[in-house]
């Protein structure tokens, strides 16, 4: 019985840690600096695209902004994007309103974190 009991009280610990890791509209993260020199899993246009909009070519403008979840698209492999929105409202490099990011793997890279 005890055994039981303890193996029901594990399972619920697990449940509950899962639950907390799921992405919810309205979050608040924070764009941090890549691992390497360009974002792999936050999808920003390429630094060439950005040369030809009369663009700066880098991403140093982009880190440390705050930005809100604003929709979450599940994939058929079971992976969850994330539609980012600058949480003050002004545009990514001056043009795009909204950005989309792969929440685990960017997370897991360091690309994004859980603003707390």
């Amino acid at each position: 019985m005890k055994k039981l009991f303890f193996t029901l009280l594990f399972l619920g610990f697990c449940f509950i840690a899962l639950g907390q890791n799921e992405p919810k509209v309205g979050d608040v993260l924070i764009i941090e600096r890549p691992s390497s020199h360009v974002y792999n899993y936050v999808k920003f246009p390429k630094l060439n695209t950005l040369t030809k909009r009369g663009k700066v070519a880098n991403y140093k403008s982009v880190k440390g902004n705050i930005v809100v979840i604003d929709e979450i698209i599940e994939g058929k492999d079971g992976s969850t994007d994330v539609v980012l929105k600058k949480k003050d409202g002004t545009k990514f490099f001056g043009y795009l309103t909204t950005v989309k990011a792969n929440y685990a793997k960017s997370i897991k890279a360091g690309e994004i974190s859980i603003k707390s």
